[in-house]
């Protein structure tokens, strides 16, 4: 049995785990980020997370084939360095080098969406296709491409950022300085937004009472609300609906690809969020009247999914 180690990291947690010829994670650890805080601090944790998974899985780093690393910012795979990570903090940092001069083994890096999307195309509900996409609902709108097999990045390895195409002219501004981008409107924190938004405007909505009952706005009232039938709550989820349905349009008629897989908190509604959201874009899809479309599905792997794909960065065409 060969094994893989991968390396999720995240701007709260280092999640590490080692992966088997079955893409399933047989021992796993796990350190706290503490960004912001200099390249090489994190860099001795991100070491350590790979030394407490292999002795809870009782083999040596050097056992393993290789190591995979997913890393927040703009990675260069061919050069193994983190050109930028806002997240992070890090600036040009030569992660790949940095672990393979420390165990002696191969070492992959790729932008963590770009794992996690490959993690479902190995495992998880992308698994089989040849083309999919893999979209993320969470603070931002993380994304990943893949192609023939192969991730797809650009050729500045910033490519498949589709939470920062813009999908209302001149909208809300966005964390990355542009206005009306997809990510201010679909992420789970554009859902709070216009949650919070809705019950100031309707205090006497179940949704309001259901934020001064928890003390929190979370992405769950507005659909905990709509399913008790508050119309609130109702115009809240569909609006929500609509704009994810706009997005997720415009990436099916750029790429076509075999599946589109959403993941985050959100997508725990399950059926409610992806029923209408389908009905949605099958009616706006330029390719609506051909014999074979994209198929949307919701991701299977969650958290694990980072983790897996990059163990398998190796086998990327």
């Amino acid at each position: 049995m060969a094994y893989r180690i991968g390396i999720d990291i995240g701007g709260t947690n280092i999640a590490c785990g080692i992966v088997d010829d079955d893409c399933r994670i047989i021992a796993r650890s796990k350190v706290k980020t503490h960004s912001p805080r200099p390249y090489s601090e994190i860099l001795e944790d991100i070491k350590q997370s790979v030394r407490l998974a292999c002795t809870e899985a009782g083999i040596s780093p050097s056992d393993a084939e290789c190591i995979g690393i997913g890393c927040p910012g703009t990675c260069n795979r061919e050069s193994g360095v983190v050109e930028y990570s806002n997240n992070l903090g890090f600036v040009n940092v030569p992660l790949k080098g940095d672990m393979e001069s420390e165990f002696g083994i191969k070492v992959f890096l790729d932008n963590d969406a770009n794992a996690a999307a490959f993690g479902e195309y190995c495992a998880g509900s992308a698994k089989g296709s040849r083309n999919a996409v893999v979209i993320t609902l969470g603070t931002g709108v993380g994304s990943g491409i893949i192609i023939d097999g192969r991730i797809y990045s650009g050729s500045n390895f910033a490519g498949g950022e589709i939470g920062h195409t813009v999908i209302v002219a001149d909208g809300l501004p966005c964390t990355c300085g542009r206005k009306g981008c997809f990510e201010a409107y679909s992420s789970a924190t554009g859902l709070v937004r216009m949650t919070a938004e809705a019950a100031e405007l309707n205090p006497s909505s179940l949704v309001a009472e259901l934020i001064r009952r928890d003390g929190k706005v979370s992405a769950r009232t507005a659909y905990s609300a709509m399913k008790q039938g508050d119309p609130t709550g109702a115009a809240v989820t569909e609006q929500y609906v609509r704009y994810l349905a706009c997005g997720i349009t415009n990436t099916i008629n750029i790429f076509q690809p075999d599946i589109l897989c959403i993941g985050g908190g959100v997508c725990n509604e399950g059926d409610t969020l992806l029923l209408p959201l389908r009905e949605q874009v099958a009616g706006q899809i330029y390719s609506r009247n051909s014999a074979k479309n994209t198929e949307i599905v919701i991701c299977s792997l969650g958290n694990d999914a980072g983790i897996i794909g990059a163990a398998m960065l190796c086998m990327s065409k």
